[in-house]
């Protein structure tokens, strides 16, 4: 019981810390979006970096996260430990960009603020006027950014199953309506018993699965291999 109460207090206050670190960068009166995406970045992961060095989480990662940018990288959801642990990858990779989450995440009186400053893109999914000005900003920003990335859960909602769920489409559209290519990722481990027993008192190694940029065939068909390949359902 102590253990949780300590890592929550430890998450809670550190991110409030980093909600003025991001207000400083997401309100700065001159900055543009490039640069300002490149601080929020390096911000997200140094908060990330921080607390898996807390519950002592090491991550591994399999396979090769390409050089190049404007990717959309699709993770399958189990924790809120699978935000820190890519962003643990994206900041050893030198990536920027975004995540995609569902408005509801931005309304939260707890984390809501955490989300909007630090970067995230909201979309909200029953909202048609709400789609379309989230496909503009997204063009808009791919057109002035030049290093983003896109970072989404295929499967809407954490999975506490084991396998991965059905993927909706929204992550297709976004690649398609942004000519992205898409690298399929998945984290082979329940994150969310990992989070509940954390901190560790040995190292807790993590394995990530790096898929290949998808050349043809769907996102849904080519996240299966990968699974496979990983030992997994």
């Amino acid at each position: 019981m102590l253990k949780n109460i300590g890592k929550f207090m430890f998450m809670i206050e550190l991110g409030y810390k980093y909600i003025g670190i991001f207000k400083k960068t997401f309100f700065h009166p001159s900055i543009t979006l490039q640069p300002a995406y490149k601080q929020l970045s390096q911000d997200r992961q140094a908060y990330s970096n921080a607390v898996l060095e807390f519950l002592n989480i090491e991550v591994i990662v399999k396979g090769e996260i390409p050089s190049r940018d404007k990717i959309l990288y699709a993770i399958n959801h189990r924790s809120l430990l699978d935000i820190l642990v890519m962003e643990n990858i994206f900041e050893k990779h030198d990536k920027s960009g975004a995540w995609i989450a569902k408005q509801d995440l931005f309304d939260s009186p707890i984390y809501g603020k955490f989300f909007q400053y630090s970067g995230c893109m909201s979309v909200d999914l029953n909202n048609g006027k709400g789609m379309l000005k989230f496909f503009r900003s997204m063009k808009k920003t791919l057109a002035k950014v030049d290093d983003f990335n896109i970072y989404i859960f295929p499967e809407g909602e954490r999975n506490k199953d084991k396998c991965v769920k059905e993927f909706q489409s929204g992550a297709q559209k976004i690649a398609k309506a942004n000519n992205l290519d898409i690298v399929p990722v998945f984290i082979n481990d329940t994150l969310e018993s990992v989070f509940q027993e954390a901190p560790f008192k040995e190292k807790r190694k993590v394995l990530v699965y790096i898929g290949d940029i998808i050349q043809e065939g769907d996102l849904a068909d080519n996240y299966k291999k990968l699974t496979v390949s990983a030992g997994a359902c």
